[in-house]
């Protein structure tokens, strides 16, 4: 099978599906929530447009190559990371720290993720940069919460550069039988976990009554992450067509990326309620930002980029 046919042939479904669904938000938005005061269907108009930027995401990365792929997740990398230290507390002597974060550790994993070298950007983050960063802060000589600063900043890397770095990462795989097909990788992880994001709302909605975590996120019922789960579940499994992974096999990996993906999803709650803040940023005006929209994209990256690699690449 051919990958770009394929990709575009995935990418024309979803389309096809979003344009409906931004017609029908529309309208609903139009009917039940002209001032913007309706929560649910704001909410669910703002998933929409999460979707049509994860389309956007994947239709890039058909049209540039693997090049212009990595290029696009360090951009949104940049992006998530400054949104995340804009929430943390820091100091005037944590700026070189910081600069050399934005400005040095992040380019080196890029660029090591291009190279495809796997050695060292496996480790280059929480290794040497989780080392680097410290020396560099404790140079500056504050020690007013510097433990607190310092392990922000590390946490901050690790979600925001090292996890977003996997997906563009899955290129590099090498996978018998699969040569010039690993841009579904992508599409196939984007796919499954967002698939379960808008599922898990649906499902909440319509049968939701029971609070899986009130203090962390209060709309997230245990019906609809049954609901959510079990539906991207399948839509995994329909989805085999497009990986290495036989339907049943599809089913396995999707299950566990969608669990990673919503407790994600809760760990960057906890961290936004710690803070004080609903949302992360403003990327979609009203609906919170980058991290917002991808938080479980960015906790199941990593996990499906080592379970293929492990399962099922030569190397």
């Amino acid at each position: 099978m051919n990958a770009p046919a394929d990709l575009l042939t995935l990418l024309a479904g979803l389309g096809g599906v979003l344009i409906v669904a931004s017609g029908i938000g529309y309208v609903l938005a139009q009917k039940y929530s002209p001032d913007g005061g309706n929560a649910v269907i704001e909410n669910l108009n703002a998933r929409i447009n999460a979707w049509w930027v994860m389309i956007a995401l994947m239709g890039a990365a058909l049209v540039f190559g693997k090049t212009g792929a990595v290029l696009l997740f360090a951009i949104c990398s940049f992006a998530a990371l400054r949104e995340f230290i804009t929430l943390i507390d820091t100091r005037r002597s944590d700026h070189w720290a910081i600069a050399a974060a934005f400005f040095v550790v992040m380019p080196v994993q890029f660029y090591l993720v291009w190279d495809d070298w796997y050695g060292f950007y496996s480790v280059f983050i929480p290794v040497y940069a989780f080392l680097l960063l410290p020396i560099i802060a404790a140079l500056r000589g504050d020690t007013g919460g510097f433990l607190a600063r310092i392990a922000s900043l590390q946490w901050a890397l690790m979600v925001c550069v090292f996890c977003i770095s996997h997906v563009p990462a899955l290129l590099g795989l090498q996978i018998p039988g699969y040569d010039g097909r690993n841009v579904l990788l992508i599409a196939f992880l984007v796919v499954v976990v967002q698939g379960s994001d808008v599922a898990q709302y649906i499902w909440g909605k319509l049968f939701g009554r029971t609070k899986i975590a009130p203090l962390l996120s209060p709309s997230k019922t245990v019906e609809g992450f049954v609901g959510g789960t079990l539906t991207a579940t399948l839509i995994g499994a329909g989805l085999s067509w497009m990986t290495p992974f036989s339907p049943l096999q599809a089913a396995g990996m999707s299950f566990v990326i969608v669990i990673m993906g919503f407790f994600g999803g809760l760990v960057m709650s906890a961290i936004k309620r710690d803070r004080g803040v609903k949302d992360w940023g403003h990327l979609i005006a009203g609906h919170g930002g980058f991290i917002d929209r991808l938080d479980s994209v960015i906790f199941s990256a990593p996990i499906f980029f080592h379970l293929t690699r492990y399962f099922w690449s030569a190397t």
